[in-house]
């Protein structure tokens, strides 16, 4: 199982996932993408299909060649990305509170009510964060953090050290990045849009973020997608509702694996 968290959080996110899927007989491999919570190489390009191809290059050189991909936000839009390139290498997907560049749906109206729009306008405009931010990373990630984690809120430790995390010299920058390649990310989203990605999907949303758009978005992509919605949770279901997302992930992949195992079985009769 590889784990890709987003922005604004670190693999502190898999904090409640993490022990569950090794209990349940999984191995893990969390991954921290260049620039989400740690400084990034001088020229990495923070294109999502870069991304991706970076990814690849990383889990080729540790020898895993056959795996599952659980992504929250833009973990998983260059998890989605990397499925759509190496196709049955990826046995499955899920998907948590991403709705990918280019797809246009519509968030919930719980959704629509806490989570917060400001943050991508803001991040794009390329010299007003780098101006703004520094000095101010608190209160800028800990509005961010407060409002997309919906009434239930992230525990005060936690979203100190993604603070932390992010006021680290460089990472700030780098996460303004992510922003900055949207027109790139959705021309290599569209082209999903024709070929479609053939792993099932787990789509994992919080109804007080972008709910069941996560899933109506991956439909657009994907032809098999299993859609979950967190009643409360806003942007971070593993952390914020551990036990039932945690059950909906290891339930649904070892649904996979013995659909694959079976289907290798035959193969071999």
């Amino acid at each position: 199982m590889v784990l890709l968290h987003g922005w604004p959080v670190t693999e502190g996110h898999w904090r409640h996932l993490t022990p569950r899927l090794e209990q349940a007989g999984f191995d893990v491999v969390p991954v921290t993408l260049p620039g989400l919570g740690a400084a990034p190489e001088e020229d990495q390009s923070l294109r999502k299909a870069d991304l991706a191809h970076w990814l690849r290059s990383f889990l080729d050189r540790r020898g895993i060649t056959r795996f599952a991909l659980i992504g929250h936000d833009w973990g998983a839009t260059v998890a989605v990305l990397l499925a759509g390139e190496l196709g049955s290498r990826v046995t499955a997907l899920v998907i948590e509170e991403e709705i990918l560049p280019g797809i246009d749906i519509d968030i919930p109206a719980a959704g629509r009510d806490h989570y917060p729009e400001w943050h991508g306008p803001f991040n794009r405009a390329v010299g007003l964060a780098e101006r703004l931010v520094p000095g101010r990373e608190a209160v800028y990630y800990g509005l961010f953090l407060q409002q997309s984690a919906g009434p239930a809120g992230l525990d005060d430790d936690v979203t100190r050290s993604y603070v932390n995390a992010y006021s680290a010299p460089g990472v700030s920058e780098a996460g303004f990045g992510y922003y900055r390649t949207r027109s790139d990310d959705v021309n290599y989203v569209r082209r999903l849009l024709t070929r479609r990605i053939t792993p099932p999907v787990l789509a994992i949303g919080g109804r007080f973020a972008m709910g069941s758009a996560v899933g109506d978005g991956m439909r657009a992509v994907a032809e098999d997608v299993t859609s979950v919605v967190l009643d409360d949770s806003g942007h971070y279901p593993l952390e914020q509702e551990p036990e039932e997302a945690g059950r909906a992930v290891i339930q649904f992949l070892r649904k996979r694996h013995d659909r694959t195992s079976t289907v290798v079985a035959r193969g071999q009769t």
